[in-house]
This record gives structure tokens, C-alpha cells and sequence, in this order.
């Protein structure tokens, strides 16, 4: 067999970027260790099977040098108060997918003269939390009361994607990367991001997180599109490292979804606080971080003895499991691409506007059955 040359350097940022170590990669490369150390040298098939467990463009294995991958959004995610460097391949691919699906649906908007969406970019970090909250909630008619008396936070979740879509705004949740489901994405790495555009803002919720943690992201990610940015979200609803527009965007969220009005018209004296919280979090159909957020605000929680609380109830949810998913595969793609872009872009195929090879790429499907079949879901006569 004819091996090849390939920088160790490349191999070792390869395995690192996906975020694997050489145990977890040596049952199919046995001799990876001696590969990273420049003692032995992989074969051809060996260095494309390596690229395809590590998610690396296989052009990137012949490279001199590791490649630098900045990511094409501001990053304003912190871990422990320090900024991530490394972004993971599911991360980055997400963004990609969702800035092609961006243009393409920004083509299509201009394509039908639809005009410039007036909220994107009407606000700036002066702007008052509580105007900004109100301007917002009033703009996508998000009704208090409405979302009370939803049954689940599902419930209050696609109402909420319901509205913001319906004012324009394109919400995509998902929790893997594009239809594979072995490329499962990780909340703690993002939560979301935003795209903003005049005619066409996205905003892509991290699906693998909780529906109270995303009903939260969607509204950060909405902050950022009043404030005409696109950025990744932080990695924690509660730290922002410093970030004026990040601590901005968590207010405007955390009052958007909990009032602080409403929540102190909640209190009820005397009660415990875990009672407070169980009782609040169905009320506001939020999650428990931001309830205690607004306990806090509102004097319930002494601000001595916020960071305390607040780190035992983080500690407590990462050890809840998440649902797994599952259901009709043509609806979740439906809802993991958005109603509204799918709808679009299967028509313009229908109608020879777009290519189907465009079109498969844009969903990341590969068989003419699946995209007819998609068409059906969405009451198309294919």
C-alpha cells in the first residue's frame, strides 16, 4: 500500500477540533498515536476515513500547516469567564448551512419585491431594557396571558417561533447537523446564533437544549436582530463576560419572557424558593435560570446569595437528561428548516426557479423520493 505524507500537526488539530482524543479514534486508527508522533505514516483510504470521523474537509489533510477557521459571526460565547477559540465542525457547518439558506432565501424575498423589514436594526445597546422588551413583545403580538395558558413549554415554544416567524424574522431549530442524526449538536457549546439581514434574519436555536432553555435563545437571538447584529449567543443564559450588548440582549430577554411587573405581581410571601421557582416557571413557561434571574431582581433572592443559588441550579440541570428525538421525519424537517423557507424553496423548484441540486444541498437531502415526499407534507401535488 502506497502511504502519504501528512503533516502530524493537521492530524492532531483534525482529532482536536472534533473534539476527540486518540482513544476515542484508536479502535479505528490503531496506529493514530504513532501517525500524531511522526512515526509512521497512514495510507490514502486511511487519511479520507480519518477526515470523515473527524469531520475535516479532506482537502484541509494535505495542508503544511493547521488551518485558521475564524468564525464568520461575532462570537460572543464565554466558558468560565474566558472566550472560546476553537469552534467544533458542527458549529461551523451550522452557520454555513444557515448563511446559504440566508442567501437564498434573500434572492427569493427580493425576487417577489417584498420590502425591508423596519425592526431590524431599530434599537442599540441605549436603548432602554424595558422599551426594548415592550417594542418587541408588542411588535410579534407576544401575549402574556397567551403563552400562560399553553399546556407545555412545547406549546409555548411554537408559538413563539410562530410569531417571530410571522413578522419575518426565519427560526430554525434543530439539534443535529443538518438530517444526520449522528452529528448531534451541544447546547453547552452554543445555545444559537443570529443572523441579521434587512429582508431576511434567521435565527437558529440549538434544538438539543431544553424548550424553557430555547423559548430564552430565541429571545436573546431576536434582541440581536432589533439591533441589526449577527453574533453567536453566549454559552450560558447568565454570564456574559462582560459583553455590554450580550448583558444587554439577556435583559432584554429575561424581560420579554418574565416581565419584572409580572413577576412581582406573582410573589407570594413567604413561600419557599423552590416552591417560587416550580410555581413561576409554569406561569412564564420560561426556565428555572431565569425565573431565579427575576427573583433575584425583584429583592426575592438576596444579590449575596444569588451566585450560590444560581450555580446549584445549573449544577442540577446539566444532570437532567434531555428527550431524545424522534416522530415524522418530514415534519421535523418541516420544522427544522422552518415552515416558511422550506415552503418557498419548494415551490421556486417546483416552478423551475431553483435548481433541484440547490435545493437538495439547501436541505441536505439526496433523493428525489424525499423531496417529493417533503412536498406532500407541505400539501404540494408532487
Amino acid at each position: 500500500m502506497v502511504k502519504v505524507e501528512i503533516n502530524a500537526e493537521v492530524l492532531r488539530w483534525a482529532r482536536e477540533r472534533a473534539g476527540m482524543t486518540v482513544g476515542e479514534l484508536s479502535a479505528r486508527f490503531p496506529k493514530l498515536g504513532q501517525w500524531e508522533q511522526g512515526e509512521a505514516r497512514p495510507t490514502l483510504k486511511q487519511v479520507e476515513d480519518y477526515a470523515k470521523a473527524t469531520q475535516t474537509p479532506f482537502g484541509y489533510m494535505f495542508l503544511q500547516t493547521p488551518p485558521i477557521e475564524p468564525l464568520p459571526i461575532p462570537d460572543f460565547r464565554t466558558m468560565n469567564g474566558r472566550q472560546i477559540t476553537r469552534p467544533s465542525p458542527n458549529l461551523l457547518e451550522m452557520i454555513y448551512a444557515c448563511e446559504q439558506r440566508q442567501d437564498w432565501f434573500r434572492g427569493y424575498t427580493r425576487s417577489n419585491d417584498w420590502s425591508e423589514l423596519p425592526f431590524v436594526g431599530s434599537m442599540t445597546p441605549d436603548t432602554s431594557v424595558i422599551t426594548a422588551a415592550n417594542e418587541i413583545r408588542k411588535t410579534l403580538n407576544f401575549d402574556l396571558k397567551s403563552r400562560r395558558n399553553c399546556a407545555t413549554w412545547a406549546d409555548a415554544l411554537r408559538m413563539f417561533i410562530g410569531l417571530a416567524d410571522g413578522v419575518g424574522v426565519l427560526v430554525m431549530t434543530s439539534g443535529i447537523v443538518m438530517n444526520n442524526t449522528h452529528r448531534k449538536l451541544n447546547p453547552k457549546e452554543f445555545r444559537g446564533f443570529a443572523l441579521s439581514d434587512k429582508v431576511a434574519p434567521l435565527v437558529f436555536v440549538n434544538g438539543a437544549d431544553s424548550k424553557s432553555a430555547q423559548m430564552f435563545t430565541l429571545a436573546h437571538e431576536l434582541a440581536h436582530i432589533w439591533l441589526g447584529q449577527s453574533a453567536i449567543s453566549d454559552s450560558t443564559m447568565d454570564s456574559a463576560g462582560g459583553n455590554r450588548i450580550e448583558t444587554w440582549c439577556n435583559r432584554v430577554a429575561a424581560e420579554m419572557l418574565a416581565p419584572l411587573a409580572a413577576v412581582k405581581s406573582e410573589l407570594v410571601a413567604g413561600e419557599e424558593l423552590s416552591a417560587a421557582v416550580s410555581r413561576l416557571t409554569r406561569v412564564f413557561k420560561v426556565s428555572s435560570l431565569v425565573v431565579l434571574q427575576r427573583l433575584r431582581d425583584a429583592g426575592f433572592i438576596p444579590a449575596a446569595d444569588f451566585d450560590d443559588v444560581y450555580k446549584e441550579e445549573l449544577d442540577r440541570l446539566d444532570n437532567v437528561p434531555r428527550r431524545s428525538g424522534g416522530g415524522d421525519f418530514y415534519v421535523s424537517t418541516v420544522a427544522r428548516f422552518n415552515r416558511r423557507f422550506t415552503r418557498a424553496l419548494v415551490e421556486s423548484t417546483l416552478e423551475g426557479r431553483t435548481l433541484y441540486r440547490d435545493a437538495y444541498r439547501l436541505l441536505g437531502i439526496s433523493k428525489t423520493h424525499t423531496f417529493n415526499e417533503l412536498g406532500r407534507t407541505l400539501q404540494f401535488g408532487v
